[in-house]
């Protein structure tokens, strides 16, 4: 029988099952959780989305265009390929592959990454600035509950996104209930059917309540950038309320730099920056970077050693030389990013031609791996539309799961957009778009 903290540790491994996946039904077991297990194994909409990724992975024929999953850019796969071989050679890739690191991760990368930095950008960081967990997605949980939810004192703070949508992730990531809060973008219209949301920063409203203030750079779900202006902005009012400010950089500069727009990378001894190795193309390794004032590095140490003992060491033991050769940044703006700046432009010339405005707007696409769409006055729900398109072959994410915490839960607009994944092979994009074509022509 396990018991004690293994046990314990083992609790966080099905963070976001759903109650229903392949005929196994939670509700049908004569059996009682904790509050924890009542609130983890509910349906998500992560657990929607990656339950059709799996899914999509054992049907060849469906058309996934919902997940996350980066290209296969084969420039990146034939790097990928020599700098596997080269370290199974010398017995790097084996070495990590045999033992643990210790709670933070990797020390190699970890002082690789903050040479790089330091050098490159000037950040004061050392390796007590980073820890690494396996995909960002634990270390989102274990930031949103280490700096919001419920306190000693009784206080109840929450997590704020200042720019809704937000990444689907997040939403069920706290411990607490109503443990997030979002505020309406304000919205461009463009020309072209583009539109574009910004910071409505006059109806933005940060309460003692608030423990953390929490962006995606490029957002996902729109591939929205925040401009330097808007992060400087958030800063400010993160360091004059006294809370960190989150950036999740999954997808951003200065790597994978999927990212279609000139920023600068930022940090400072108030920010909490978010990265990851999946979008670079190695989402299998499951790696994700945290830099941060090291008291939160040392936290999240502890705690990802109660709950996983260490991260993996694969990712960051195969990586650590294009850190130290500064080849991740020349491989990123390179390779990575044109790569998908001319993906993004095809496929928003493709669905505008099969789908006009004003029945169609596009999120003006900055970055990230997905267009976000606005169906204005879509006479069924996004949910609804979603199930149209599955039963089609053509796996998508309906849009108002990207809105956690936002207090006007009747604004319609959430129930009008969806998110589809642009980057995946040419043909499945085409097929997915004409199929999206004959049902929206329908309703």
């Amino acid at each position: 029988m396990i018991k004690g903290p293994v046990f314990r540790a083992l609790l966080f491994i099905p963070i976001f099952v759903s109650r229903e996946t392949n005929g196994f039904s939670i509700e049908n077991m004569d059996m009682q959780f904790s509050q924890f297990g009542e609130k983890f194994t509910r349906l998500a909409g992560i657990s929607q989305l990656m339950d059709d990724l799996n899914q999509g992975l054992k049907n060849p024929d469906a058309i996934m265009l919902g997940g996350g999953n980066p290209a296969a850019i084969p420039e990146m796969v034939e790097l990928f390929r020599q700098e596997t071989a080269h370290q199974l050679e010398n017995g790097t890739l084996l070495k990590a592959m045999l033992n643990y690191d210790g709670p933070q991760g990797h020390d190699g990368f970890r002082q690789a990454l903050a040479e790089l930095f330091c050098k490159e950008y000037g950040w004061a960081i050392t390796p007590d600035h980073i820890a690494l967990t396996n995909g960002s997605q634990s270390a989102f949980f274990y930031l949103f509950n280490l700096l919001a939810g419920e306190y000693a004192t009784g206080q109840q703070k929450k997590v704020l996104f200042p720019l809704a949508p937000e990444y689907i992730g997040y939403a069920d990531g706290g411990l607490s209930e109503d443990q997030f809060v979002a505020c309406k973008p304000h919205i461009d219209y463009l020309d072209n059917g583009l539109f574009k949301y910004r910071v409505d920063f006059d109806a933005l409203e940060v309460g003692d309540d608030i423990g953390l203030i929490c962006v995606s750079r490029p957002t996902n779900p729109t591939g929205n950038v925040l401009t330097d202006d808007e992060i400087a902005r958030l800063d400010e009012i993160a360091r004059a309320k006294g809370i960190p400010l989150l950036i999740d950089n999954a997808y951003g500069t200065p790597f994978p730099h999927i990212i279609f727009s000139e920023v600068t990378p930022f940090w400072n001894d108030n920010t909490i920056l978010c990265m990851s190795l999946s979008k670079l193309g190695l989402p299998g390794l499951r790696c994700g970077i945290v830099i941060a004032d090291p008291k939160i590095i040392q936290a999240m140490g502890n705690i990802s050693g109660i709950i996983n003992l260490a991260p993996s060491g694969v990712g960051p033991a195969l990586m650590q030389h294009w850190l130290e050769s500064g080849d991740i940044l020349r491989y990123s703006a390179d390779i990575i990013a044109p790569y998908y700046q001319r993906k993004a432009q095809q496929a928003v010339e493709w669905l505008q031609q099969a789908i006009p405005a004003p029945k169609l707007r596009i999120h003006k696409p900055e970055g990230a791996l997905f267009l976000w769409l606005w169906f204005d006055g879509l006479p069924i729900s996004c949910q609804q539309l979603y199930e149209k398109l599955k039963q089609r072959g053509l796996i998508i994410v309906p849009g108002h799961y990207f809105f956690p915490g936002l207090p006007d839960k009747n604004w319609q607009h959430q129930y009008e957009c969806i998110r589809l994944n642009y980057a995946q092979p040419e043909e499945k994009v085409k097929q997915g778009i004409a199929i999206l074509q004959q049902v929206i022509n329908e309703l």
